[in-house]
């Protein structure tokens, strides 16, 4: 799978648990670190972990290993999975609007997400 469609993937995953306001970033130009931001909000911490749990146990059946694990009593509003490539941001409403990453990589390119990954 290439790097777009792995991060295609995560927001589809995403999605199917109704994570919100779901966005992609191309970070290839902008960052050194990683080629594709996948971001998105849940409405509790009980939602961002359920999220981020799903991302990871979909990706390990395509034997894509994340560099970190989610905590199931992570409370902290932000959930961070490494794919190396990909950096996938699981964010509680309030800590996303607080830390803002669409406005700090501004710069960044936005990956248009197909409709039926979109509804």
């Amino acid at each position: 799978m290439d790097k777009k469609n792995l991060a295609l993937r995560i927001a589809s995953v995403a999605k199917s648990k109704k994570a919100e306001k779901v966005i992609i970033l191309d970070m290839q130009k902008v960052s050194g670190f990683c080629d594709y931001f996948v971001i998105m909000s849940g409405n509790s911490l009980r939602q961002v972990n359920a999220i981020a749990e799903a991302i990871q146990q979909d990706l390990e059946k395509n034997k894509i290993k994340s560099l970190s694990k989610v905590s199931p009593t992570d409370e902290s509003g932000w959930v961070v999975l490494d794919f190396v490539s990909i950096v996938a941001h699981i964010f509680h409403k309030p800590v996303r609007e607080f830390y803002s990453l669409e406005r700090l990589w501004s710069d960044a390119k936005r990956v248009r997400i197909p409709r039926r990954i979109a509804e």
